[in-house]
């Protein structure tokens, strides 16, 4: 988390945008684990901390860290992750446990371009692209393997 905030701040202070502390609280809650968060989840976290946070203040900051490429929305889930390429243009693909709930992102080229290609050959206009793929991760396929 060290390292993804470095970075948000970075890229904040080179684009002149402010990373609020209440902007900053809500990139780090995002962050606390590899399992997206629903908006209500990061208010209950924030209001903790700070007592007159409210649904529009955290949508607020969630729609800036997203404009800014610092969060992903898992739009199956409606919830948040972190990007891991922050700063980076790119199109993600999600993989999302559905037992444990956890979501890696990935960053395929070529399956990107694969999707594009198919789109155009049915002429096909893409506007906006979510890939989220549901299964098991490593650990919940090992944990049902041993299973009988």
């Amino acid at each position: 988390m060290d390292e993804a905030m470095n970075v948000a701040r970075a890229l904040c202070e080179e684009r002149a945008v402010a990373l609020t502390p209440i902007r900053e609280k809500v990139l780090q809650i995002v962050w606390r684990s590899h399992k997206p968060v629903g908006a209500y989840e990061v208010l209950d976290e924030l209001s903790r901390t700070h007592k007159a946070a409210r649904p529009p203040t955290v949508y607020r900051a969630l729609d800036f860290l997203m404009a800014e490429g610092l969060i992903h929305k898992i739009e199956s889930l409606n919830a948040y992750l972190g990007c891991v390429e922050a700063g980076a243009p790119h199109t993600s693909q999600f993989l999302i446990c559905r037992k444990c709930g956890t979501a890696e992102e990935i960053v395929d080229p070529k399956l990107d371009k694969a999707l594009d290609a198919a789109a155009r050959h049915v002429r096909f206009i893409v506007e906006h692209k979510v890939v989220e793929i549901a299964g098991l991760c490593a650990p919940c396929a090992a944990d049902s393997a041993e299973r009988p």
